[in-house]
């Protein structure tokens, strides 16, 4: 006795290939069901693990992951906060002259000095730093020295929300106390009394501008070292702070 499919061999092709088509978009949407799934997880990371930023408007923090990183690795830190109105006026020019001149002007992004380096960058030249130091008031206190995508993101963001929440001169006031100013001395109280032997409110224009100038290379740069280099960026930040007295009426 023949079979079914034997006597209608088109409708047993048909129905093996529609099974087979089920199976395959089952085998695709599994890829997708986990991809959703460690997104929506990644999603829930981050909302749960996001900075606090509104409250630096009146409260310190406590570490920065910079200052974690490096404790995590055994290292012996140094680290004394400062209020803003004890940090002498020469120091806090000689950072923003050396740093980030349009920090007064600009929303958290110095779109000219990132024009520059995209220039830079196109034309095979050495890219230099284009954050402001807003941005890296966020690197410092919550992200890592990576380049990933999600890492500048992150970045951005946080960003924005430093400059709708704080004012420029607490941005500032926390920059200057968490930013690392040679091996394992973070913020520039600690950074005065190891290289100077005085309070951050006593550092004269010289002073201010060697711990300004290491800003960029702390781990080589700062007061003592023997670095043409260096040395030249200690002279650029003099003569720039020289022509910046403006800054007085905003510092």
């Amino acid at each position: 006795m023949p079979s079914r499919h034997s006597s209608h061999p088109e409708l047993y092709t048909w129905s093996v290939a529609a099974k087979r088509k089920r199976g395959c978009r089952r085998w695709l949407l599994w890829p997708l069901a986990l991809g959703l799934t460690a997104a929506a997880a990644a999603a829930a990371w981050l909302v749960l693990t996001w900075p606090g930023v509104a409250a630096l408007a009146d409260e310190n923090p406590e570490t920065t992951a910079f200052i974690d990183a490096a404790r995590a690795r055994g290292d012996d830190v140094a680290w004394r906060w400062v209020a803003y109105d004890r940090i002498s006026l020469e120091a806090k020019k000689a950072v923003v002259a050396a740093e980030d001149m349009s920090f007064f002007s600009h929303n958290g992004f110095d779109t000219h000095e990132l024009r520059i380096a995209a220039r830079d960058a196109v034309q095979g030249k050495r890219v230099r730093g284009a954050s402001t130091i807003t941005q890296q008031v966020a690197k410092n206190l919550w992200l890592s020295p990576s380049r990933s995508p999600l890492r500048k993101l992150r970045e951005l963001v946080l960003t924005r929300q430093l400059e709708e929440h704080l004012s420029k001169r607490r941005i500032l006031e926390i920059y200057l106390n968490v930013a690392q100013f040679g091996p394992d001395v973070y913020g520039i109280e600690s950074a005065s009394r190891r290289y100077f032997g005085v309070r951050a409110g006593e550092l004269d224009a010289d002073q201010a501008a060697q711990l300004a100038a290491g800003l960029p290379r702390p781990s080589s740069w700062h007061p003592g070292v023997s670095s043409r280099g260096y040395a030249t960026a200690v002279s650029r930040i003099q003569a720039r702070v020289e022509r910046c007295d403006w800054l007085d009426k905003l510092l």
